[in-house]
């Protein structure tokens, strides 16, 4: 049975590092448990994090990273498919891309603050 009390934990992926300090503030003001990374890295071995939700920026310019490639990947795993995933881009075709990739939902840069957290929110309850 799964504990309820547990901190829920995000794994917010981005390379942009105002966005990600800015979603650090939030989501740790929101009572989540935050696990930040510039790079995606974190993604390859998801069993030490074990995250209830993934924030995923599209672009990983500092990588050359895929945000999308990353996605698929964990979406085609049984041990990480049931993990949601919010892509956050700027890029005007994010909704097919989200549709593509498997991604749980988008947000558009420059996203509502308010919108993702009540999106993170009810994925994670969920």
């Amino acid at each position: 049975m799964e504990d309820r009390t547990r901190q829920k934990k995000l794994l917010i992926i981005e390379d942009d590092v105002d966005i990600l300090e800015i979603l650090d503030c939030i989501f740790c003001e929101e009572g989540y448990q935050v696990v930040l990374s510039e790079t995606g890295f974190e993604s390859e071995d998801l069993s030490m994090i074990n995250p209830d939700l993934i924030l995923l920026d599209l672009r990983l310019s500092s990588t050359g990273r895929e945000g999308a490639t990353i996605c698929m990947r964990l979406k085609s795993k049984a041990e990480t498919c049931h993990i949601p995933i919010i892509l956050l881009s700027a890029e005007r075709d994010i909704k097919q891309v989200c549709t593509d990739c498997g991604a749980d939902n988008y947000l558009s840069k420059p996203f509502d603050i308010d919108q993702l957290t009540v999106m993170v929110n009810s994925m994670v309850k969920n």
